[in-house]
């Protein structure tokens, strides 16, 4: 089975080509309040980055990062990432990113069951989680129709430019 494709995607290893594409979208201050980065990502650091992560595994790493890429042009739409990977308790952490351009096609959706498929069936975890603030109906409409459940909430755990804000913890656990 192939566990990176499917209808319309398909999920490759990140390539040094790919520098513009993450140096864009790690760089979106709109994107910054969403994840952990509040300073600019340089060229340099992403390049470095994108060569460890050729040298080592998710079991080095702890992390794993994949491009979104569309199967009838090969377009790089997005990308989605496995980090905080614990192999003993058999988990990880859910990230992903789709550019604009991108946004409100189904690739989001696909991209997410792609990733789960390849977590739960390949790398055999137990499940996968992921923290969303929760003003991003969105992500949360995203996570949630993937079959994610709400499962907890952290109280107050981003700091905004008006107060705190409530991230929600999403978790998905793999079918028996």
């Amino acid at each position: 089975m192939d566990f990176l494709s499917g209808t319309r995607l398909l999920l490759r290893a990140i390539e040094p080509e790919d520098v513009s594409f993450v140096y864009c979208w790690e760089n979106d201050p709109s994107a910054w309040g969403d994840g952990c980065a509040l300073a600019p990502y340089s060229r340099y650091a992403i390049r470095t980055y994108i060569e460890e992560s050729q040298r080592q595994d998710i079991f080095q790493s702890r992390q794993l990062r994949l491009m979104i890429v569309c199967q009838n042009d090969k377009s790089v739409a997005g990308m989605v990432d496995l980090f905080d990977f614990d192999p003993y308790h058999r988990r990880a952490a859910v990230g992903i990113y789709v550019d604009t351009r991108y946004r409100k096609q189904g690739m989001a959706s696909e991209a997410l069951e792609l990733l789960c498929r390849y977590a739960f069936d390949f790398l055999h975890l137990h499940q996968l989680y992921a923290h969303v603030a929760e003003r991003n109906a969105a992500s949360l409409r995203l996570f949630e129709s993937s079959g994610f459940e709400r499962c907890g909430l952290l109280s107050q755990w981003i700091c905004r430019d008006k107060g705190y804000e409530d991230v929600v913890i999403l978790q998905r656990i793999a079918p028996i």
